[in-house]
């Protein structure tokens, strides 16, 4: 179990089953950045709206970026759009993130590399200095590197339960569990 693993830039946050905050509740957050100083600022990749960029907002609609999926990225400056992309690196099992790019960029990066991800954010994430750590020692994060193709086909809570259950099969029996078991 590698619950060891410090966080990084480019490392996914994985919401511990135990973590009952509406805002973080069976997410995974990838991180764009992690600094014990400055903080820490990521987007959740397992929540999609259902909607794309063309259907969200008409300047897309016919664009090269309509039919990007967007996701509620997290709970801080949810009016803003923030554009990510990524791609697995072929000699490799490491990926390459780009974050917060510009529209322009995306749509270059689209054209060289078909096998890109690409994703739009509403929100993102975010952590002051310490409080991330502080998280931690609480329980409410698990840390792991992204390795190989383990987001591949996943989505929505789906992803969530199969990271969870697959890094950590010690609290499979817990990604099922209701979010209530009052109500159960």
């Amino acid at each position: 179990m590698p619950d060891d693993v410090k966080p990084f830039s480019g490392s996914l946050l994985v919401a511990h089953p135990g973590l009952h905050d509406p805002n973080f509740r069976k997410s995974i957050v990838l991180l764009s950045a992690h600094d014990e100083e400055n903080g820490s600022l990521g987007v959740i990749i397992n929540r999609p709206t259902g909607q794309n960029l063309g259907t969200l907002n008409g300047e897309y609609a016919f664009g090269p970026l309509a039919q990007v999926p967007v996701y509620e990225g997290g709970p801080v400056q949810r009016d803003q759009l923030l554009l990510a992309a990524w791609h697995w690196l072929p000699e490799s099992s490491a990926f390459r993130l780009y974050f917060g790019i510009s529209e322009q960029r995306l749509t270059e990066l689209m054209a060289e590399s078909p096998e890109l991800e690409v994703r739009a954010f509403l929100g993102y994430a975010g952590w002051s200095e310490g409080q991330l750590e502080t998280e931690r020692q609480q329980n409410a994060w698990l840390v792991i590197p992204v390795n190989g193709h383990m987001m591949e086909g996943l989505d929505g809570p789906a992803m969530w339960r199969e990271i969870l259950a697959s890094t950590w099969p010690e609290l499979a029996f817990l990604a099922d569990a209701p979010d209530d078991p009052t109500l159960n």
